[in-house]
């Protein structure tokens, strides 16, 4: 019976240090945050809180790959819902407007088989030039030119992934790039 006690009166003590642990590490990091993102960490967005809308534009598309544009909108409208507290509408009631158009879209090898020649890994890389204007002002809130992104699929006989596979992860890519630029300046 002492035996029974003598552990559960090391339990409540090696709990009452782990506690004593947890608020101590607790308590030197939270005042390292601040409500601010651009004066360190912060719990805090680092889109625009003024902001409420959205309105992505269909893109531009100045390659030879049809299809790509709508894509990219989608792919932007879906990556604004999941990352900020924008909601994506239509121009007439949007607070702002981005829009843009895809200047390149190419692929090229990175591995290929040595015994066959077959590619085995290729990249499929876009670039775009985009606007973010201020619906309400007219204002450029964000303009980026030659905006690229890349992403790679494994067209080799085992796996067998199409071209719309690559195409389809670099406009996610690109779609997650974008959303980034479109942060509250540091």
């Amino acid at each position: 019976m002492s035996g029974i006690i003598q552990l559960l009166a090391r339990c409540v003590r090696d709990r009452a240090a782990i506690t004593a642990v947890v608020v101590g590490v607790l308590g030197v990091g939270i005042p390292g945050c601040t409500s601010d993102p651009r004066e360190g960490y912060s719990f805090q967005s680092a889109h625009s809180e003024e902001i409420k809308t959205v309105a992505v534009e269909i893109f531009e598309n100045d390659t030879f790959s049809s299809g790509l544009e709508a894509q990219l909108a989608e792919a932007i409208g879906r990556e604004l819902m999941r990352s900020t507290r924008w909601r994506v509408t239509s121009t007439r009631y949007a607070d702002t407007v981005l829009a843009g158009t895809i200047t390149n879209s190419d692929m090229r090898a990175l591995s290929s088989d040595q015994q066959t020649g077959l590619v085995n890994e290729m990249a499929v890389r876009m670039t775009v030039d985009f606007d973010w204007r201020d619906n309400r002002s007219g204002k450029a809130l964000v303009s980026r030119r030659s905006f690229t992104a890349m992403d790679t699929f494994v067209p080799a006989i085992r796996t067998g992934e199409r071209l719309e596979t690559g195409q389809a992860s670099t406009v996610d890519a690109l779609a997650k790039s974008i959303v980034a630029e479109l942060r509250s300046s540091w």
